[in-house]
């Protein structure tokens, strides 16, 4: 554990990512603070840990964010609307959220001589790109407000920066695999759990190239932010991905892995639908390995095994009919103003 941070602030730690990220930062002897708005609850997180403290808050109470960040050492965001389908809610909502909030935050956080501040914007900043490689310099061509307030934020953030303050940027691919609070709407895990419940997957477009991302090196990047040396990472940006794969090949791969782990159930289905989802880009996530030694340790394949087990175990039943899978449904049940 790095000697310098022991106090850790997460806003949106009860979301899918923090429901991994917590319990892993708990073991490796952090003292953890969640804040959220517990949209999703919070039983998922190991709340008996006397090294836990689970505060129920929205970010846009800049005043009690304020206050419940005082006396920590390092300050993680991951709180924020997470999903390009935000548009299908109301547009004041993803902008008070995803936007507003961020600069008093940030503000907070600084004021508070919290020392280190991790942002976890994302690489669909990139929107459409026929770049083979693309880098952290690429122009960002946002084509949601989702992805335009990421952008929009980094540099709010390196503002902020000086030899008091540090902020670091990364920019992880759609992220797959189980976690306790499990999200059935990123595409690996939304192909996954149609071929696990349906015996048949539908693809949107199939073109589209996406980089991915397992939840576990997810939080190994984050804990690794929390320890590197100011100076490897201060105003830094750094994609975060592994492997890159059209819509199509992922669901080839899902539909090998899915037979494999039940082979009783025979052949699935591949069915193609059009879509008007046109996000496609390709990361490079070089620089993170050269500037800190970052490379992801798990794969597309162990994302949608790690999704099976949990499956055949019954730690994912009523996929289809739970809204708690899903971001936008939730949200709108919750009718999240």
């Amino acid at each position: 554990m790095n000697t310098k941070f022991k106090n850790i602030f997460i806003t949106g730690g009860a979301g899918y990512c923090g429901s991994l990220l917590v319990p892993q930062l708990l073991e490796s002897g952090y003292r953890v603070t969640v804040y959220d708005t517990l949209f999703f609850g919070d039983d998922f997180l190991p709340r008996n840990n006397t090294n836990l403290n689970i505060i129920k808050g929205d970010i846009r109470n800049s005043q009690k964010l304020k206050d419940s960040c005082q006396g920590h050492d390092a300050f993680i965001s991951l709180a924020c609307i997470s999903n390009d389908a935000s548009f299908e809610l109301d547009e004041n909502l993803s902008t008070s959220i995803n936007l507003h909030a961020f600069e008093p935050m940030v503000k907070a956080a600084k004021d508070n001589g919290i020392k280190r501040f991790i942002y976890a914007s994302s690489s669909s900043v990139y929107g459409v790109s026929d770049q083979k490689d693309v880098k952290e310099d690429h122009p960002l061509v946002p084509l949601t407000l989702y992805n335009k307030y990421k952008g929009m934020c980094e540099p709010i953030l390196q503002k902020y920066c000086d030899n008091t303050f540090t902020g670091v940027i990364f920019r992880p691919a759609t992220v797959c695999g189980y976690g306790p609070r499990l999200r059935l709407d990123l595409s690996v895990n939304i192909l996954t759990n149609h071929a696990l419940v349906n015996n048949k997957i539908t693809v949107f477009g199939g073109d589209q190239l996406r980089p991915n991302l397992h939840i576990k090196d997810y939080c190994d990047v984050v804990e690794l932010l929390l320890c590197c040396e100011k100076e490897k990472i201060q105003k830094e940006v750094f994609n975060v991905g592994n492997q890159n794969m059209s819509i199509s090949d992922i669901a080839l791969l899902v539909r090998k892995i899915v037979q494999e782990e039940f082979p009783d159930r025979g052949k699935i289905s591949i069915e193609t639908s059009p879509t008007d989802d046109i996000r496609s880009y390709h990361i490079n996530s070089d620089k993170i390995y050269n500037s800190l030694g970052f490379k992801p340790q798990s794969s597309i394949e162990d994302a949608i095994r790690s999704l099976c087990i949990a499956y055949r175990e019954g730690r994912i039943s009523n996929s289809m009919e739970k809204d708690i899978f899903y971001n936008i449904r939730t949200m709108k049940k919750l009718n999240i103003k």
